[in-house]
């Protein structure tokens, strides 16, 4: 205590200086001078093109900004906007140029002009969050129209209120025309592009624009034909570009789909109705409901006529004339109670009786069974064929879920700096398509090589046991049963050539055809020892 008091004796304590404490303060220094800028840069913008070519507003709305700059003493470094670009989105071409602008402007912008805030953005919380953005920039928005203090907490409030105003304005219009459309669709109108196979015809007048077939729709009718006598939608494509009318199957499938074709309309802002249109139909119900495997009958008996007939046809649509390619179709004749398959092109006269042609597909199905004392050698190559396989599939599918984490780890980062403002959003929603689509197609390539077996000898026991068995499987099976065996041995069908009397075909299982080349080898050893060679076959 004695060293305390005589240091106080010696040194004082200074009263006097208190900037001596000045260096414990917190925070910094306020200066009485706010640092001021002049710059600014001037937006325009109009919601339709029809108002961009007239020059609707753009010229009042730079006008006004200009005068406003002239009036603050601003200078204005660029003009952005002056087209025309929906507000319901922030991704517009011009608006983004700017925001780049006056992001990485040198000399320094403080201001945005704009006419009015709904002006510069009627996307709501989106427009506050690019305000607050620019304001961390020292860059305000300001409306010439509508005088608001921003350098205020009340201001920057009023302004956010103003932008969800402008989104509530811009909701409320967009409610009122889906209103409009509904109306206009329930009175039989389309609105919008019209299917292919249909034009507007201007000479009904601009208000009201009448709806044609042209040379498309004719042709799009005739697939609704060969839907109807078995093609099937690749034939039926393949067909269609040949006449110039190119189309995927995909797509084809879309359109013979769409009941605007036979004089309905659909719409998702219908809820589900379907709409009698004005419009002249493509095709009858009658055959759009054929085409698309609907069943005309007013009762369930019909239907369960219609399944009694299948079963007792089962080969038409598998069995193709070899002359012309059209499919088989399936007929009886009551007076006799028998049934008969025909080729449907007209003048082909290919007709046979359903019986002789069981009698011929079951000749066609044991050359390619399976003899049962050859599922030993059998299995033994398909399982060194499994195991080749899936060992490839493995260092593939390492290397690939390697890519895949990659563009993962790359995709996170990238929403990271988008979330923290490092990165334009136009520039992000790009770099993240282009991820996802990369991850997307890496996810299908991983899905195709998956074909590891829990089991797979179990697998191919089971496989060989119905290999061994084609003909009294598809004998004593129901018609479901049958058509899935027939579309597992056969995947493009078979014909039938009617010069020969007998079935041929262009595509066969990879398995069956191993087996039967090994059954023949064996048939013609005449001591039955086949020499077995381990090779891995292109399945």
């Amino acid at each position: 205590m004695s060293t305390i008091n005589n240091w106080n004796t010696i040194n004082p304590p200074t009263m006097n200086h208190p900037e001596l404490l000045q260096s414990f303060g917190k925070g910094n220094p306020t200066s009485t001078t706010k640092k001021t800028s002049t710059n600014s840069v001037i937006y325009t913008r109009v919601s339709s093109k029809e108002q961009a070519d007239n020059n609707q507003s753009l010229e009042t709305q730079k006008k006004y900004c200009l005068q406003y700059a002239l009036k603050q003493d601003m200078e204005v470094l660029g003009f952005f906007g002056g087209t025309y670009e929906s507000a319901k989105t922030d991704e517009r071409k011009e608006f983004n140029r700017m925001i780049r602008f006056v992001k990485n402007q040198k000399e320094g912008v403080s201001f945005i002009l704009v006419y009015s805030l709904d002006r510069f953005s009627r996307t709501g919380d989106n427009a506050i969050f690019i305000s607050s953005e620019l304001k961390k920039r020292g860059i305000s928005i300001i409306s010439v129209t509508q005088p608001i203090d921003v350098s205020t907490h009340s201001g920057v409030l009023q302004q956010n209120i103003q932008f969800i105003f402008s989104k509530y304005d811009n909701d409320l219009r967009r409610e009122k025309c889906i209103d409009g459309m509904k109306e206009k669709l329930l009175r039989g109108e389309w609105i919008g592009r019209l299917p292919v196979g249909y034009s507007y015809d201007p000479s009904h007048g601009f208000r009201n624009y009448g709806v044609s077939i042209n040379d498309r729709g004719k042709i799009i009718a005739e697939a609704f034909v060969m839907k109807i006598q078995g093609f099937n939608n690749t034939d039926i494509a393949n067909k269609l570009s040949k006449v110039g009318f190119r189309v995927n199957r995909k797509r084809l499938s879309e359109i013979l789909r769409n009941p605007f074709y036979c004089g309905y309309i659909s719409a998702s802002i219908l809820e589900g109705q379907l709409i009698q249109g004005k419009h002249e139909p493509l095709v009858s119900e009658e055959v759009f409901l054929e085409a698309n495997d609907v069943i005309l009958s007013k009762s369930l008996g019909n239907k369960n006529r219609s399944s009694e007939m299948n079963s007792h046809v089962p080969l038409k649509n598998h069995v193709r004339c070899s002359e012309c390619g059209t499919p088989f179709t399936g007929y009886i004749v009551k007076k006799k109670n028998l049934y008969y398959y025909k080729c449907n092109k007209i003048g082909c006269k290919c007709n046979r009786s359903a019986k002789s042609m069981h009698q011929l597909y079951i000749g066609f199905l044991k050359s390619y069974q399976i003899d049962s004392s050859l599922t030993g050698l059998l299995k033994e190559q398909l399982l060194y064929t499994y195991e080749y396989i899936t060992g490839a599939d493995k260092d593939l599918n390492k290397e690939t879920q390697r890519r895949a984490s990659e563009l993962q780890i790359k995709l996170n980062t990238l929403e990271e700096r988008y979330a923290f403002g490092e990165i334009e959003s136009d520039v992000y929603n790009r770099v993240r398509d282009k991820f996802k689509e990369e991850i997307r197609a890496l996810k299908v390539e991983l899905k195709a090589c998956e074909n590891e077996l829990s089991n797979p000898e179990l697998f191919i026991d089971r496989s060989l046991k119905i290999c061994s068995n084609l003909v009294g499987l598809w004998v004593s099976s129901p018609y479901p049963q049958r058509l899935q065996l027939q579309e597992l041995l056969f995947p493009e069908g078979i014909f039938y050539d009617k010069q020969i009397g007998n079935y041929r075909t262009t595509r066969v299982n990879s398995v069956i055809e191993l087996t039967r080349t090994i059954s023949e080898d064996w048939k013609e050893n005449k001591k039955k020892q086949v020499t077995f060679v381990v090779t891995c076959p292109q399945l």
